[in-house]
């Protein structure tokens, strides 16, 4: 028999990475990674012989993994940089795995709401990135004469609020306004990702400050989550636009958007590792860390979003990582309705999510397509990124799956040592990360000067 002919590919370095247990869209099987520049060439019969020129590198029985992609994190650099930064944002992304992270569009001063204030947001992370990083747009009051020329530079979207976002310079959509966006993103087929509560509902809500985090889950109840997803569907299903659904936590939406689907609404949504990990039964009293909106919920509702995910009804799981100062998470009174609400998980997400599925009987291909693929799609950016195939981008989580760790915030790469994750073990150690063909993190730390892209949607891309 003969042997394999390697793929030439755009360069002349070449590397070889073989593992035992290569995640590929067929599934989880022994391989050779043939890379040539910052490109797969080919994914090759385990045994292929290493050729001259090429430098190899034995796996041995780690998960090669194709890296992660993030479509949700909240950098807030320039204007908040204390709260975080894209150097320490994307030094905590590639520690965990993630290999591709698209910038939400507030937090920041100024916000992603037109193209000067995008050039000022490339600006600041140009040179800064250890990941490849690309942003959102924003869609707010008084904006929709920037949405188009903010596409043509190259947003992936464009994030609304139905409420109050927690910042004042990124003021939310009334329905009017939630309307004409989508009219005019529908235009150029430009996608519209949204926070899907509902004002009213939680304006009826009982709002009681105080540490007592029962108080704040009836401050945010499910309700506002089904009541503004039932409306994203009716809007999207009639003006034929595409929207998603950011960050779902409540399982009552998930009948919604299965019909929607069903009758070809072009509609999708995501979910978060901490709605996925973590309980409204396990949170103390006081733990603001756990603070996020829409809240992390019961057991049971949780159970379902698993389920939604298993069907494929869930589209992708992506951080939501929206860090802040310790002194804003006011853990001298616990009251969560004074502090911040986010979860900083960016690094830890592919071992938080890894934990819970291998126990509910999932596998690491499951989790890949959750992680990667999904995202990759949502951005567009399927042809190139999420999947270990010939013509994708080299970029890689090796992952060893059965070692466990605790989590020391101390350690952690975000700027700030705050997270939900605080003492938790979790299943799944990241040995590194590569990007474009070269390793950028090992052993939880960033090797090197910062070598991650700016990227822009594809053209015909979302």
């Amino acid at each position: 028999m003969a042997e394999p002919v390697l793929g030439r590919g755009d360069g002349d370095d070449r590397r070889l990475l073989r593992s035992t247990r290569v995640v590929t869209p067929d599934g989880e099987r022994p391989a050779a990674v043939e890379v040539t520049g910052r490109t797969i060439t080919a994914v090759l019969p385990y045994d292929t012989p290493v050729p001259p020129g090429t430098r190899p590198t034995d796996l041995g029985d780690d998960v090669l993994l194709p890296g992660l992609v993030d479509t949700h994190v909240h950098v807030n650099d320039p204007g908040r940089s204390e709260w975080e930064g894209f150097a320490t944002a994307t030094a905590a992304a590639a520690a965990g795995g993630v290999t591709t992270v698209v910038d939400m569009p507030l937090n920041s001063i100024p916000p992603t709401t037109g193209t000067a204030h995008l050039d000022v947001k490339r600006e600041t992370a140009r040179g800064r990135v250890y990941t490849d990083t690309g942003f959102w747009g924003g869609a707010v009051p008084g904006n929709v004469e920037d949405l188009r020329p903010l596409h043509d530079a190259g947003v992936f979207g464009f994030k609304c609020f139905l409420l109050h976002s927690g910042v004042d310079e990124f003021p939310p959509l009334d329905p009017a306004g939630l309307e004409a966006a989508l009219a005019e993103l529908t235009r150029f087929d430009g996608l519209l990702i949204v926070h899907a509560e509902d004002p009213g509902i939680i304006d009826g809500a009982p709002q009681r400050p105080g540490p007592k985090y029962a108080d704040f889950l009836a401050s945010r109840p499910r309700a506002a989550e089904d009541r503004a997803v039932e409306g994203l569907v009716a809007l999207a299903g009639r003006l034929g636009g595409r929207v998603h659904v950011l960050h779902l936590s409540s399982a009552g939406a998930l009948p919604l958007l299965a019909a929607a689907r069903r009758e070809g609404v072009r509609i999708t949504v995501e979910t978060c590792p901490h709605f996925l990990t973590l309980t409204a039964e396990e949170v103390p009293d006081g733990a603001t860390e756990f603070k996020c909106c829409p809240p992390i919920r019961e057991a049971a509702n949780q159970d379902a979003l698993w389920q939604a995910l298993a069907d494929g009804l869930i589209d992708c799981v992506v951080s939501d990582h929206s860090p802040s100062t310790v002194d804003l998470k006011h853990k001298d009174s616990g009251d969560f309705a004074a502090a911040w609400g986010g979860i900083s998980s960016l690094q830890l997400g592919l071992p938080a999510v890894w934990t819970e599925a291998r126990r509910r009987g999932h596998t690491l291909a499951d989790v890949a397509r959750w992680m990667s693929a999904g995202p990759a799609r949502l951005a567009g950016l399927g042809a190139t990124k999420g999947a270990i195939a010939a013509g994708y981008d080299a970029d890689f989580a090796v992952l060893a799956p059965d070692l466990t760790f605790t989590v020391d915030p101390a350690r952690l790469q975000h700027r700030n040592p705050v997270t939900a994750y605080a003492g938790r073990t979790l299943s799944g150690v990241v040995r590194s990360t590569w990007l474009g063909g070269r390793v950028v993190a090992r052993d939880g730390e960033v090797t090197g000067e910062p070598a991650g892209r700016l990227i822009e949607r594809p053209a015909g891309g979302s």
